[in-house]
């Protein structure tokens, strides 16, 4: 096993403005000290943005944002974006509403919208009902999993492209099914894509590599499916080692905002049937890049082939 070579532990930037504050070793930080909103000057969103690159996943307490002021923030990190097929939550533009049904969550490791060749770049996600106890959600740091990697797996994953779709199991991969999740799948996957990504993508702004996987992985190329099966857990259990994790416990009107390409994600589905509602932003992204510079291509629909539009909310 090689050594960790990352720039830095997970502490905080001496020459930042913002007060940080890092939660776990690798990846996370609390930033305390400022309110979120449209009307952040230049230089703080600057910031803010350093940080998010640094420790890849950022938390801001007692933020309690409207939805208006959730989208104005979004809009100063990028361009915001809807999901591809799911509805906006109703009266926003871009606010996608996760709500608990039955116990459930995105309860698997998962990196948003990767079946899309220029998925997010960052997500920000905000607390507006959460359980008493339960309910955690735990992010990974797919930087430091690739600079973990044994020698022999390193220059493996190096030229390998895996298929990511939107179409999968979700009864394998939550280990259950029900009506409200059938439900869900069906609008989830109105239009079925399909995507080739390389597993190693090159940071646009840091330059750093790392690991592109989780759930929406279907197979790698040139593997049968078996044969993808037994890496994909074997890179995935790199990933989601507990050195990897930080793990944030919610409080009503917290925000969380994550580098969406260099990290993934989990709710922990320990909640039961208490309620647990939350709503995200994303920021449009560009195409992955791999070590070689080849870029991520779109496979279904080919290109060219209009997309069935999202449904309107109910």
């Amino acid at each position: 096993m090689t050594a960790l070579v990352h720039r830095f532990v997970n502490a905080a930037d001496a020459e930042s403005p913002l007060e940080i504050h890092p939660v776990a070793g690798r990846i996370g930080a609390e930033i305390r000290g400022i309110r979120l909103g449209g009307d952040l000057d230049p230089v703080t969103v600057a910031a803010i943005q350093a940080a998010l690159n640094r420790h890849k996943v950022i938390f801001f307490r007692a933020q309690h944002l409207s939805d208006a002021e959730h989208e104005a923030f979004a809009a100063l990190l990028g361009d915001p974006v809807a999901h591809p097929t799911v509805p906006v939550a109703e009266g926003s533009r871009y606010l996608l509403d996760l709500h608990s049904k039955e116990g459930y969550a995105a309860s698997s490791w998962h990196t948003d919208v990767t079946f899309v060749p220029a998925y997010p770049k960052a997500s920000i996600l905000r607390a507006l009902v959460v359980p008493e106890a339960g309910g955690d959600t735990v992010w990974a740091n797919g930087a430091t999993a690739y600079e973990e990697l044994p020698e022999a797996l390193r220059t493996l994953v190096n030229g390998l492209t895996a298929v990511h779709s939107n179409d999968y199991d979700y009864a394998e991969v939550l280990g259950r099914s029900s009506q409200a999740q059938e439900e869900h799948r069906k609008v989830f996957t109105s239009t079925v894509y399909e995507t080739e990504h390389p597993v190693v993508r090159v940071h646009p702004e840091t330059g750093e590599r790392s690991l592109l996987l989780g759930h929406f992985v279907k197979r790698f190329v040139g593997l049968n499916s078996a044969d993808s099966q037994r890496l994909f857990a074997i890179l995935q259990d790199h990933i989601t080692k507990p050195e990897n994790v930080v793990r944030w416990r919610w409080q009503v009107g917290d925000v969380a905002i994550w580098d969406n390409r260099a990290t993934q994600h989990r709710a922990v589905a320990d909640f039961g049937v208490q309620p647990r509602h939350l709503r995200r932003a994303t920021v449009a992204g560009d195409t992955p890049r791999g070590i070689d510079g080849t870029e991520s291509r779109a496979v279904k629909p080919a290109a060219g082939t209009p997309a069935v539009p999202a449904p309107a909310a109910a």
